[in-house]
């Protein structure tokens, strides 16, 4: 008839260089390779990732310091902020943030929870009153975000990975999203160029869980082209 016969195997999210059509007893069946997150592959990722940190601190160091003596100026506090987070394998370490908030923001937050816009485990307000003006730029340019090239230097983050996430939102999670922490949490991720803060819960989830399972280099590399136009698009940044 002319018509050409195509099968779906139902599988979703999974990278083409995982799957594999193997022949048993006469049948064409499609195998599921594993993830893989060792070896040569994880040696090239760490190197990638202490090489282009170094190279992204050296090149945006006129920013860090215009940033760190705005902060210092305009506003009481230190410089840097530093919330735990919980790393590889469950491992808790400090992310290191220029901060955008006035001092002690987080003893604001049960007085703030009614306005929480996110629809999970996040707490996410377009207009945050303790955001400071200065804050509020740095927000919005994601200038906020470079001192974490430190944690990637530290080898507790990843230029590109999963979103670092909270301790209470970790205890929450099932077999399932426990997947996000076989591989280092990073500064970007398809979480960031999908729509940042303005993604459901459980779509960020997704986004983490399709980049644990088929994570490449050549997929890093353009997740961070992407990065860069969301960046410049301001898009889901406050």
């Amino acid at each position: 008839m002319g018509v050409d016969l195509m099968v779906s195997p139902g599988v979703v999210d999974v990278a083409l260089s995982r799957l594999a059509m193997r022949p048993m007893s006469g049948l064409p069946l499609l195998q599921v390779e594993k993830p893989q997150y060792r070896g040569a592959k994880c040696f090239q990722k760490r190197a990638f990732d202490f090489c282009f940190a170094l190279a992204a601190l050296t090149a945006t160091l006129p920013i860090l310091v215009v940033a760190a003596t705005a902060i210092k100026l305009t506003s009481r506090g230190p410089v840097f902020y530093a919330a735990e987070r919980i790393g590889i394998n469950g491992k808790p370490f400090s992310m290191l943030k220029f901060r955008s908030m006035v001092v002690g923001a987080d003893q604001q937050l049960a007085s703030l929870s009614t306005m929480n816009e996110s629809d999970g485990l996040l707490f996410k307000i377009r207009d945050d009153p303790r955001v400071t003006p200065v804050g509020r730029i740095l927000r919005r340019f994601s200038i906020d975000e470079l001192p974490q090239f430190i944690n990637v230097l530290r080898q507790e983050m990843s230029v590109v990975g999963p979103r670092p996430p909270l301790r209470p939102e970790v205890e929450s999670y099932d077999c399932d999203v426990l997947r996000r922490l076989l591989v280092k949490p990073g500064i970007t991720g398809l979480w960031q160029v999908s729509g940042r803060s303005d993604l459901s819960w459980d779509r960020s989830v997704r986004l983490d869980l399709s980049y644990v399972d088929n994570w490449s280099m050549v997929g890093d590399v353009l997740i961070i082209a992407k990065t860069l136009r969301a960046v410049l698009a301001r898009t889901g940044a406050y």
